[in-house]
C-alpha cells in the first residue's frame, strides 16, 4: 500500500508500504534498486511531468527573449546594408553568415547597375564624389543601401575613365607636338658650321675634289641619294653607310638640301672629308628646272601643306580630346607633313637625270650591313625595290595595310585598291630611274593629289606614302625584310627581336621620336647615336647628346 503526505509547501514526507513487501535479506524497507519508472504507478508519472514543467517555461522565456534582442539587432544593420532589409533578416536568421549575404547583395547590386546602362550613372552623376573617402563619407553620412553604393561607384569609375583617355590623347598629341622642336645643340651646330662656311676657305672647299667629279654620274659606282636639313642626321647616315661597306672606295653620295642648310651641310663635309668615297652637296637653288617642273613641285607642296591644315582644323574642331586609335591619326602633327625635301623623293628622275639606278636613304636610318648586292639587284622591269613591314617576318603587315592608310568609305579608293594589300615600306629603296622614266609614276602622283584636293581631302591620311602607294601601284619589287626594318621611333616598341634588329641592313626611326631627340628610348637611340662623332669640335661645343 502506497501513502502521500502533501502539504502546501510540497511534499513533506513519502511512506511506501506494501503488505507484499519482499526481503532479500538485507534489511530495512525501501526502493528496489533496479526498479523501472515504468514500474511505478500512473499517479507518480503525472507528478513528475508538473515538475518539469516550470523549468521549461523559464528556459523558453528566456529563448524567446534572446531572439527578440537578436531580431532586433539583425533589422538595425540591415537597414545599413541591405536594399531589402525583411530579405536580409530572412537569410540571416536561417543560416547566413553576414559575409555571405553583403557579399550576395553588393553582387545584385552591382549587376543592377551594369544593366541599368548609363540611365542610373546619370542620376547618379549629378553630385558625385571626388575621391574614395568622399564616397564612404557621403553613403555613411547619407544612410544610402548598397544599391546606391553601386551606382555612384560605376559613375565615378566611368567618369575616371573619360578622364584618363582624355589625358591619354592629349599626352600623345603633345608628344607628336614635341617631335617638332629642333634640340638646341643641332641649331647650335648649323649655325657655327654656317659660320664657319663664311670665314674659313676650307669649308668652302669643292665637293667633290674635281679629280673625282666624273664619278658623280658613273654608272659603275654605287649612288646612295639622301634629301635632308639635318646636318647631324646626314653625318650618321653617310658614316654608317661607309663603315659598314665592303667596298666603300665605289660609294658616291648625293646628298640634296634646302638653300638655308646648304651652307652648313656643305661646311661639314668639307672640313669632315669621308675617307674612300666620293660625296656632294647640292642646294635646291642650285637646280635650274623647267617651268613644268617648278610648277608642278609648288603645286604638290601646297597641296600637302592643305592635307596637314585641313586635318589639324578638323582637330581643332573636335576639340582634341577625340579617339585617336592609331598614331597614323596624329600624322598631320609631323614636320614631315609639310616638308619640301619629304615630298620631293616623287621627283628623284628630275633631281639626277644622269643616274640610272639609286639607293635612296632616309636621314633617319641608320645603316649597318653592308648594301652593295642592292645595286646588283634585279627587280624584273619593276621601277622600286621596297620591303614590306619587316617587324613580324614575311607576307606580313600588321598596321601597314591599305586599309591603314586610306578611306575605303570613298569609292573613289574601293574601286582602285584592295582594303587588305600590304603597303611598302619608303625610307630605304632601290630605284630603277632608267624604268621609272618610261613611266607616268609621276603624273598619276599629280592626278591624284588633285583628285584628294577635289575630294575635301578625304581619300587617305596625311604623308608622303599614301599617294606613292597609289602612283606606284604595279611597279614595287618585294625585298628580302631584313633589309630594312622600320617601326623604330613609336612611343610602343615595335614587336621585333634584338636579334632581328641587329641583323637589319637598315634600321629606320619611322616614328616620330627620331633619334636626335631625347623623347626616344635611350636603349633604341643608342644604335643611331653610337656614329655621331661625339670628338668633332663642333659637336662638343654644341653639347651634341648631352
Amino acid at each position: 500500500m502506497m501513502k502521500f503526505y502533501i502539504s502546501a509547501t510540497g511534499i513533506k514526507k513519502l511512506t511506501i508500504s506494501s503488505s507484499s513487501a519482499v526481503s532479500s535479506g538485507r534489511g530495512g524497507v525501501g526502493l528496489p534498486v533496479c526498479m523501472k519508472g515504468k514500474g511505478l504507478p500512473p499517479v507518480t508519472r503525472r507528478i513528475s511531468h508538473r515538475t518539469l514543467l516550470l523549468p521549461a517555461v523559464l528556459v523558453l522565456g528566456l529563448l524567446l527573449t534572446l531572439l527578440f534582442f537578436r531580431i532586433t539587432l539583425i533589422m538595425l544593420e540591415s537597414a545599413a546594408f541591405c536594399s531589402s532589409p525583411i530579405g536580409c533578416l530572412g537569410w540571416r536568421i536561417f543560416g547566413g553568415s553576414d559575409s555571405t549575404l553583403l557579399r550576395e547583395e553588393l553582387m545584385r547590386a552591382l549587376l543592377e547597375a551594369t544593366n541599368d546602362g548609363d540611365n542610373g550613372i546619370e542620376r547618379s552623376s549629378t553630385s558625385l564624389p571626388s575621391s574614395f573617402n568622399d564616397l564612404v563619407k557621403d553613403m555613411t553620412s547619407n544612410g544610402q543601401d548598397i544599391k546606391a553604393f553601386a551606382f555612384k561607384t560605376k559613375a565615378m569609375i566611368m567618369k575616371m575613365e573619360q578622364m584618363v583617355e582624355s589625358a591619354r590623347q592629349s599626352e600623345s598629341i603633345f608628344w607628336h607636338l614635341a617631335s617638332h622642336g629642333v634640340p638646341k645643340g643641332i641649331h647650335c651646330l648649323s649655325l657655327k658650321l654656317a659660320e664657319e662656311y663664311a670665314e674659313n676657305a676650307a669649308a668652302r672647299s669643292r665637293l667633290p675634289s674635281p679629280q673625282y667629279v666624273s664619278h658623280l654620274i658613273d654608272p659603275s659606282f654605287h649612288h646612295v641619294v639622301l634629301l635632308t636639313d639635318n646636318v647631324l642626321a646626314a653625318s650618321v647616315v653617310v658614316s654608317s653607310t661607309i663603315k659598314s661597306s665592303s667596298i666603300p672606295e665605289r660609294l658616291v653620295f648625293h646628298i640634296v638640301t634646302d638653300k638655308k642648310t646648304y651652307a652648313a651641310m656643305h661646311a661639314w663635309f668639307a672640313i669632315n672629308s669621308v675617307n674612300s668615297a666620293v660625296l656632294e652637296v647640292r642646294g635646291l637653288h642650285q637646280y635650274d628646272w623647267s617651268h613644268e617642273v617648278n610648277i608642278g613641285i609648288k603645286e604638290m607642296i601646297e597641296i600637302h601643306r592643305l592635307i596637314c591644315s585641313h586635318k589639324l582644323d578638323s582637330m581643332k574642331r573636335e576639340n582634341i580630346p577625340n579617339k585617336y586609335e592609331h598614331e597614323k591619326d596624329l600624322q598631320h602633327l609631323r614636320p614631315s607633313c609639310t616638308s619640301l625635301l619629304n615630298h620631293l623623293r616623287i621627283y628623284i628622275p628630275e633631281l639626277f637625270p644622269d643616274l640610272n639606278k639609286i639607293v635612296f636613304l632616309g636621314d633617319d636610318t641608320v645603316v649597318q650591313h653592308d648594301l652593295s648586292s642592292l645595286w646588283e639587284l634585279d627587280l624584273n622591269g619593276k621601277v622600286v625595290g621596297a620591303a614590306f613591314d619587316s617587324s613580324c617576318g614575311d607576307d606580313c603587315c600588321p598596321g601597314r595595310k591599305y586599309k591603314d592608310y586610306f578611306n575605303f568609305t570613298c569609292p573613289i579608293i574601293s574601286s582602285k585598291l584592295d582594303y587588305d594589300s600590304c603597303g611598302w615600306l619608303y625610307g630605304m629603296n632601290v630605284f630603277d630611274l632608267q624604268a621609272w622614266r618610261k613611266t607616268n609614276i609621276t603624273a598619276t602622283y599629280h592626278h591624284w593629289l588633285k583628285l584628294n584636293l577635289n575630294s575635301g581631302f578625304e581619300l587617305w591620311n596625311p604623308g608622303a606614302l599614301p599617294p606613292s602607294l597609289i602612283a606606284f601601284e604595279g611597279h614595287v619589287h618585294r625585298i628580302d625584310p631584313s633589309w630594312h626594318i622600320a617601326g623604330l621611333g613609336y612611343r610602343s616598341i615595335i614587336n621585333v627581336t634584338q636579334s632581328v634588329l641587329e641583323d637589319g641592313a637598315v634600321v629606320h626611326f619611322s616614328g616620330p621620336a627620331k633619334p636626335w631627340l631625347e623623347i626616344g628610348p635611350p636603349e633604341i637611340r643608342s644604335l643611331w647615336t653610337r656614329h655621331v662623332n661625339m670628338s668633332n669640335e663642333f659637336i662638343r661645343k654644341c653639347g651634341i647628346m648631352e
